[in-house]
């Protein structure tokens, strides 16, 4: 099998439309009666991710190229306004295809995680923040990587050494990192269930011996910078290396996968998009992880 994105986009379609005829409760809900949609689920699955590989942030253009290119793969595209209603509506079965791809890699079971957040910006002028159907989850916050303030949202981020992502969540800018992660654990037992003895390797913001002593709980070593002020931690000498890693993967989402120019006007407007550059990086994972490449992360053979 070759990498490019055809034979990544046939291989998404086929597990989604097989995960669809076994879990018909996973397709977004619509009227037992009426027109069935022209475009399955599987292929708007299909499209969306195919959208985010290639750099389209404007869905009219997308589908302008999609018109022009992608007839061999798609008998019938909506037009923009049918697209981008059914794909906010999706942003579930986005979540869900997601996690049956992870599973399905051959570094899902990584005894090593990073935990890392991202800035998500929603607006620069006074006057969005004001009438902007985000506030009131959006808010002012510091974004200390690249030494500036930012109004909108944070994505916390679990994932392997590889960047496959394992757990994530989209939160207010100031929410405290280390309850989101708890949050994250919590709200999902069985990721650690049969991993006893996980490492996360996280940044000095993750501290606190409560907090530490409750990743314990859940059989999790944290691997942290040394504070200033605090006895020399073990592992010291891994963190600059590892710290890149983790940088490279938020790179990856916002050079490559467009994080931030996701036009999300709405919580569903930007919970959409969000999941569906997650769900493309995913996706490059896997089937990277499928067909042999050396580097699992990289998009260079779909990104074109």
């Amino acid at each position: 099998m070759t990498n490019n994105l055809d034979t990544l986009a046939t291989a998404l379609y086929a597990t989604t439309d097989d995960l669809l005829k076994e879990r018909g409760d996973l397709a977004p809900w619509r009227p037992a009666v009426g027109i069935a949609p022209r475009l399955t689920d599987a292929e708007l699955v299909t499209l969306a991710v195919m959208q985010a590989m290639l750099g389209f942030t404007s869905e009219a253009r997308w589908l302008r190229h999609a018109r022009a290119h992608l007839r061999h793969l798609f008998s019938y595209l909506p037009q923009q306004p049918g697209y981008n209603k059914r794909l906010r509506k999706a942003a579930e079965l986005l979540r869900h295809v997601t996690r049956i791809l992870a599973t399905s890699t051959s570094v899902w079971s990584d005894d090593v995680w990073i935990v890392d957040s991202a800035p998500i910006e929603c607006g620069r002028s006074r006057e969005t923040v004001k009438r902007s159907d985000l506030a009131g989850w959006a808010q002012y916050g510091y974004c200390a990587s690249h030494s500036r303030y930012f109004w909108g949202l944070r994505l916390h981020l679990v994932c392997t050494l590889q960047g496959l992502p394992v757990a994530f969540a989209l939160t207010e800018a100031k929410v405290d990192g280390r309850e989101t992660l708890l949050d994250l654990f919590a709200a999902e037992p069985h990721l650690l269930a049969s991993r006893p003895g996980q490492t996360l390797i996280g940044d000095k913001n993750y501290f606190g011996h409560d907090f530490e002593g409750e990743l314990a709980e859940y059989g999790i070593q944290l691997l942290r910078p040394t504070r200033k002020g605090e006895q020399q931690r073990p592992g010291g000498s891994l963190f600059k290396p590892l710290r890149q890693v983790i940088e490279s993967v938020n790179e990856t989402f916002k050079g490559q996968l467009d994080l931030e120019q996701h036009r999300g006007r709405t919580p569903n407007g930007v919970i959409a998009p969000v999941m569906q550059r997650i769900l493309a990086l995913t996706a490059a994972v896997w089937h990277n992880d499928h067909t042999g490449s050396p580097v699992l992360r990289s998009l260079t053979a779909y990104d074109h």
